[in-house]
This record gives C-alpha cells, structure tokens and sequence, in this order.
C-alpha cells in the first residue's frame, strides 16, 4: 500500500508496511462473534479490564449471517484507506465514532492509533477539534469537519464552506477516498452499535 501524505507526519517504508499489516487486523476485528459470557469475576476477562464482566451478547454475528455483505464491506474499507495518511484515517475514525457514540469502534481506534505512534496529546483533543485548533494541521481540520458533516447529514447536509474547505486540501482523487472513509467508518459503527458488540473486546491480538 502506497502512503502519501502532506501533514505534519511522515511514513517510512517499514511504517507503511506495519500500517498495511494493521489494516488488515483492523477489518478482521469486525469478524468478531458475539461475547462470551465471563462467569466470574477476577482477571482481565474479555475486555481486558481487572474484574470485568462481560454479558452474553444474543444478537446475531453479523459476518456470519450475511458473509458476502460483509466481504464487501472489508473490501470498501480497505480500498478507502489506500493512499491516505494512516494518522489521517485513525482520526477520521475516531470523530465519527464520537458522534455516532460508537465505543466499540473507538476504543479500536484508538488503541490503533496509539500503536501508530498517534500522541495522547492530539487523541484527547480529537472530540474538541475546534477548541484546540492547533494540535491538528488545516489539511487535518478539513477532514474532521467533512467528517462531522458527512456523520450528522440528516441534520443540515454537507454545507459548502465544508466541502470547500475540504476541496482545498485533497485533490479529487483524495477528496473521494477521504469520504469513502467517512462512509465506512460510519457503516461500522452502525454494525457494531446494532449488533451490541462490546468496547474492549478486540480479538486481534
């Protein structure tokens, strides 16, 4: 996978490789089954916090019962991300995660973006973008805000001052996978909210 990128962040050889590796663990988390049921306290259990508890999950698998519809739903994913920042993309999923109140997704996320090298600085600052304006390169707000736009479409649309703004940092090529970025992130937490899936029970290690 071919990493461009005209941020602050830069991506070596090795780097773009670690990133293709954790792209593909990324898109198999979403294969996750339902949550075993943790019958005790004590331990880390399934979501890896001391002394929790995690309640059986009774809704279906969604790969499971619709694996084509699934399938597909990888491929967008990862035909998204190509050629994007891989910063660029962990924060374009965790703001929506944000909005959709995804905690699985955004417990992933950022755990991903961590392991990246993402500073805990900027990951704080992500819900309050616009407050800390400074933590984040224009290139990145256009992103966020398309990102809220594209999230909360029912409630005004995408404005133009958003698009353009957005237009003015990625050309037409890079524009269009930045949004299809926006739509699978917002697919996915929409999976994961409807199918209960837990924050914390990541399976990819």
């Amino acid at each position: 996978m071919v990493m461009t990128t005209n941020t602050m962040h830069t991506t070596t050889a090795t780097d773009a490789a670690h990133d293709a590796a954790r792209n593909t663990a990324h898109d198999a988390a979403h294969n996750v089954g339902p949550a075993e049921t943790a019958g005790a306290t004590g331990g880390t259990g399934a979501t890896g916090v001391p002394g929790a508890v995690v309640a059986e999950n009774t809704r279906l698998d969604f790969a499971k019962s619709a694996p084509k519809v699934f399938r597909a739903l990888i491929g967008f994913d990862a035909a998204a991300r190509e050629g994007l920042d891989p910063a660029l993309v962990e924060l374009i999923q965790i703001r929506a995660s944000h909005l959709n109140h995804c905690a699985y997704c955004l417990h992933m996320h950022t755990n991903d973006a961590r392991k990246a090298g993402e500073s805990e600085n900027r990951l704080h600052m992500v819900a309050v973008w616009r407050e800390a304006r400074h933590f984040f390169t224009p290139r990145e707000q256009a992103a966020l805000a398309l990102t809220e736009a594209v999230t909360r479409v029912a409630d005004a649309g995408v404005p133009d001052d958003v698009y353009a703004q957005a237009a003015a940092h990625f050309d037409e090529h890079e524009l269009a996978h930045v949004l299809a970025l926006i739509l699978t992130i917002n697919t996915w937490n929409r999976v994961a909210l409807s199918t209960a899936k837990v924050a914390g029970t990541d399976e990819r290690r």
